[in-house]
């Protein structure tokens, strides 16, 4: 079973993103009250797997959901594996669509200036909000069409 680990959100961007208990998805906007929310872009929502953070975890580092600046954790899915066009379903009706996997790490993140490395640039994933709705820890995903 995949699931939503933790909702994390920052009201500036270059932040770490804070955990909260949930947060509203709004169509074609992104998560309210998050600095990176931008009607119409195509990295409306960021997503990495835990599976990923306990990688950098491996090497020494104390980490949380939310300090690579995801704003969706997850669990028990593949997320770098997904093709670009790919749609998920989360909870009760949320409906993302994967718009690109990974991203350039800008020299200033926290994490590749502590250890020289990041892995938002191959194993995070950016997408667009298609049907809105609140989104919780604990909400499961299901991939619905694949690119």
């Amino acid at each position: 079973m995949s699931r939503i680990i933790a909702v994390c959100r920052s009201e500036e961007k270059g932040t770490r993103k804070r955990a909260i208990a949930e947060g509203f998805l709004r169509e074609d906007y992104g998560l309210d009250g998050d600095a990176h929310a931008d009607r119409g872009s195509h990295r409306q929502l960021s997503l990495l797997a835990m599976e990923s953070i306990d990688k950098m975890r491996g090497l020494g580092l104390e980490l949380s959901p939310g300090d690579f600046a995801e704003n969706l954790t997850t669990e028990g899915l593949e997320l770098a594996s997904l093709p670009v066009g790919t749609e998920m379903m989360i909870g009760d009706g949320i409906v993302l669509q994967v718009t690109q996997i990974g991203k350039e790490c800008h020299l200033g993140c926290e994490i590749y200036k502590q250890i020289g490395k990041c892995i938002m640039p191959k194993e995070g994933i950016f997408a667009r909000v298609i049907h809105g709705g609140t989104v919780r820890a604990g909400d499961e995903i299901e991939v619905q069409k694949s690119g």
